[in-house]
């Protein structure tokens, strides 16, 4: 479902915009009347921007580093003038396995991944925002901060739930709203750049499988989400329909609430 003319107007920069639910979000966002920026650093961005209705481009770059933000946030400038809403969308876990199990650099690859890109990107736009006298940012969390063979991956979201709460006491009062949704386990296509890049052995593909099966029990309606059910939420919060939301992060995981 769409809602014609929600966003007329807006400027909406969405990263890791390239698959799953920012390239959901960020063409949604498009068809809804936004003017959109997707930014990932797959090389298949800029097509995926390309199957979007009104001006909507792809940007490649690196987001898990300031530099990579910066020019994403400057790309957006450039070409719209502005930036309204910027969804901080990157994340996801590498590797699931015990806690015990990581090693010191895959657990400093999976805050990289998901923590990182979220800091960076707030800190990249907020000063947009500030001299514009307003925007929103809407964060993309998760509710594996309870949850099991995730343990580095909890701990970035639970840094992404306490920068969204911080970011909006602090900023609130300059007309900027921080908030984000915490969705739970997601059916989606299969990745074009995968989880891991490195391939899981068969321990490891046993490990994802008990994280698996405790999504799913530990929700109260027994299933994945769907894409869909997860990008209404994102695109709701950042709308002028949510004015007088902020600091909030919304759990969409089926009742559990991590």
């Amino acid at each position: 479902m769409t809602f014609p003319g929600r966003f007329e107007g807006k400027v909406m920069v969405v990263t890791g915009g390239a698959q799953g639910i920012g390239r959901g979000v960020g063409l949604r966002a498009a068809a809804e009347g936004a003017r959109v920026l997707l930014a990932d650093r797959a090389d298949f961005v800029e097509a995926v921007a390309a199957e979007a209705t009104g001006e909507t481009v792809g940007f490649q770059c690196d987001l898990e580093t300031s530099q990579g933000a910066q020019d994403a946030i400057a790309a957006a400038q450039a070409r719209f003038g502005r930036v309204d809403i910027l969804v901080n969308n990157v994340g996801g876990a590498i590797r699931m396995r015990p806690f015990a199990e990581f090693s010191p650099e895959q657990i400093e690859a999976e805050i990289r991944r998901s923590l990182f890109p979220t800091l960076w990107g707030c800190h990249a736009v907020l000063p947009v925002m500030l001299d514009q006298g307003g925007g929103v940012i809407v964060n993309v969390s998760s509710n594996a901060t309870r949850g099991i063979r995730r343990g580095p991956y909890s701990a970035a979201k639970g840094g992404v739930n306490a920068l969204t709460q911080a970011l909006a006491m602090e900023y609130g009062q300059a007309g900027i709203r921080v908030v984000a949704t915490a969705p739970g386990g997601t059916a989606a296509p299969a990745r074009r750049v995968p989880r891991n890049a490195e391939g899981d052995t068969a321990q490891e593909q046993t490990w994802m499988a008990e994280a698996v099966a405790q999504v799913t029990q530990s929700n109260f309606l027994k299933r994945y989400a769907t894409l869909e059910e997860q990008i209404a939420p994102i695109l709701f919060l950042a709308s002028d329909e949510a004015a007088y939301i902020t600091g909030a992060v919304l759990p969409v995981a089926g009742g559990d609430n991590g």
